[in-house]
């Protein structure tokens, strides 16, 4: 049973949909003050409104400075301070690189990496002045870990992300504050439903659990590395996959 999170405050990047939207929901459903931050408006509040309790929703481009800085500010100032920063705003088209051109690539680095720096930098001041800040990304297995075709500017990204976790968990760490990454695999998501059971049965297929993960199975890992229990643990990524990078072969699973 871990420590209450209850009151703790809590900025969700990219919470309306998807990822985004089960980290929330766990947070929430822990008591915590949840700032639910996305580019459209609508979606932002209408999350959080469902989340209910003390929770808002706030429209901002973390790709941007003023963005970052807005929504930072627009937490601090609803529920007095930011105590954890879950940096989880990312875009995924899908583009082979024969046909990738320079825009869509700074486009994704824009909002998975960049953002993530500017979420940081922006939450900092307040994350600082808490007895318990945290900072979680949501990296991936692809591009740290696998490869997907198509997917070659996005799993930079996320590679990426892992680089900027270590050193900002040392420089951070005198403020006592800390920087881990889930690495979640397939989650069921609402871009993923559109794809069919068939799709999705064969993906399942290839997992050694057999199913794909839940968001909110990203959302219970991002909650331990937020809680008082996890705060010797920084620099550091939790694979949640249900054993999918595990077989060298689809043969292996046949056992």
């Amino acid at each position: 049973m871990l420590t209450s999170i209850a009151g703790r405050c809590v900025v969700v990047t990219g919470g309306s949909r998807g990822i985004g939207k089960g980290i929330a929901q766990v947070f929430a459903r822990h008591g915590a003050n949840v700032c639910v931050v996305s580019r459209n408006v609508e979606q932002a509040t209408a999350c959080a409104a469902a989340l209910g309790g003390s929770a808002i929703g706030f429209a901002a481009d973390v790709a941007t400075e003023a963005g970052a800085q807005a929504m930072a500010r627009a937490a601090a100032d609803q529920f007095g301070g930011i105590d954890i920063l879950c940096a989880n705003a990312g875009i995924f088209p899908q583009t082979p690189i024969e046909q990738l051109d320079a825009a869509e690539w700074d486009s994704v680095m824009a909002t998975n990496l960049k953002g993530s720096f500017l979420s940081v930098q922006a939450c900092l001041p307040w994350l600082k002045r808490s007895e318990q800040g945290r900072v979680v990304l949501t990296s991936s297995i692809t591009g740290p870990v696998t490869g997907f075709p198509g997917w070659s500017h996005y799993g930079a990204s996320k590679a990426g992300q892992l680089g900027f976790m270590r050193t900002a968990a040392l420089e951070l760490a005198k403020y006592r504050i800390t920087v881990n990454a889930v690495l979640p695999g397939n989650v069921v998501t609402e871009g993923l439903e559109d794809l069919g059971d068939d799709y999705l049965q064969t993906m399942a297929a290839s997992i050694p659990l057999h199913t794909l993960g839940t968001v909110e199975d990203i959302g219970n890992a991002a909650l331990f590395f937020a809680s008082r229990e996890a705060a010797y643990i920084t620099g550091q990524t939790l694979v949640v996959d249900g054993g999918q990078i595990l077989p060298e072969t689809l043969e292996a699973l046949e056992t």
